[in-house]
């Protein structure tokens, strides 16, 4: 077998036979096998997740939760991963040698984590180096790949989530003068601008033309963000918010800080996921909110909470592609897959770089 059909062996597309079963056949499927393999499967869903695979998930949260509670249950050997590719990555970092991950599509990645690949991060590292010499920390967002992870901590840096991202750039400060904050550059500003950073201490790594944008002097800098975004969070405009400002004044609207800076300015709130999440849960009833995230968990939020008037910030907005790769058909042949002892969709993580990128993630979660 030569590498070709290997890499085709492991990471086939779905088998037409799952294409013609009804949603009752594929759920009872899924149920089947779950009940069958007990403990030794685990189902992590994202957040993002459709509800026809949500539904069959043994829990539920953002990336990190949900690879910290893959590596906890150790009765897990198999841990079918229900989110994006990065997200499996780190579910296999950080579990043992005797549990297995899989990815149900492989086609389903994150475009966020696809903007900053390691080719492009080591040679943005020789060019700032140059620029401003051994005066900067490394850090990166969750939303990442296993690769630029792995950088960042073979180069003294940490890892943040939208949750932490405020300590973990303090703690950036403490260790060095300037910080690089990769891959998303509006998480990275909105958590340097709530720290005290001026937006005119904040300069533009662009990755495709290998340049910095700023206008200043360069030792002004303290913050390199590196050019990246969301292809969701991005959409909510400062025109989305004037519209909901004008027909619903009375309407509070809560954003996720990937959104750009603008937007943030504006609303009236914002945070992680699990924020937006609580925030939505303790509100009274009656109250009225318009979200800035991914348009699955925000129907479903509205699904759980008919008692407050929820929209999307975005009436346009559509879910998020990638993670909508993930469907019942792909999970049900997933689950078969292992169940027959076929390595379908294996996400591992070389040594070398799972050290290294394991070191980011515990610098972290050691501060946190």
């Amino acid at each position: 077998m030569n590498i070709l059909e290997s890499l085709e062996s492991k990471n086939r597309m779905l088998p037409e036979k799952y294409r013609n079963m009804s949603v009752d056949e594929l759920e009872n499927l899924v149920r089947d096998i779950k009940a069958k393999m007990g403990k030794k499967l685990f189902i992590p869903g994202h957040h993002y997740q459709k509800d026809e695979v949500i539904q069959f998930a043994d829990a539920t949260g953002d990336s990190l939760k949900l690879a910290q509670l893959s590596a906890d249950n150790k009765d897990a050997e198999h841990i079918v991963f229900c989110g994006v590719h990065f997200m499996a990555e780190t579910a296999d970092i950080l579990t043992t040698e005797n549990q297995r991950v899989y990815l149900p599509d492989m086609r389903a990645g994150c475009s966020m984590a696809d903007m900053a690949d390691i080719y492009q991060t080591e040679r943005a590292w020789e060019f700032l180096q140059v620029l401003f010499g051994d005066t900067i920390l490394p850090l990166t967002y969750v939303n990442s790949t296993a690769a630029i992870k792995s950088f960042v901590g073979a180069n003294g840096g940490a890892t943040v989530t939208s949750s932490n991202a405020e300590k973990m750039v303090r703690w950036a400060f403490s260790q060095k003068e300037r910080l690089l904050f990769l891959p998303d550059q509006h998480l990275g500003r909105n958590t340097a601008f709530n720290i005290g950073i001026g937006l005119d201490e904040m300069a533009v790594y662009n990755p495709i033309e290998n340049i910095l944008e700023f206008d200043g002097p360069l030792e002004k800098v303290k913050v390199i963000l590196w050019k990246g975004h969301c292809s969701v969070h991005e959409n909510f405009t400062v025109e989305n918010i004037a519209d909901v400002r004008r027909t619903n004044p009375d309407m509070k609207i809560i954003v996720h800080p990937e959104c750009r800076r603008e937007v943030v300015a504006l609303s009236d709130m914002a945070g992680s996921t699990n924020y937006i999440i609580e925030a939505i849960e303790a509100s009274p009833k009656g109250s009225a909110w318009a979200i800035g995230t991914e348009m699955n968990l925000v129907n479903r939020l509205i699904a759980q909470h008919p008692d407050k008037h929820i929209v999307s910030l975005n009436p346009h907005m559509c879910p998020c592609l990638t993670m909508n790769r993930i469907d019942l058909q792909h999970l049900a042949w997933s689950l078969e897959s292992v169940m027959e002892g076929q390595e379908t969709n294996i996400i591992k993580v070389d040594e070398n770089t799972a050290t290294n990128a394991k070191l980011a993630l515990e610098r972290m979660l050691e501060l946190s």
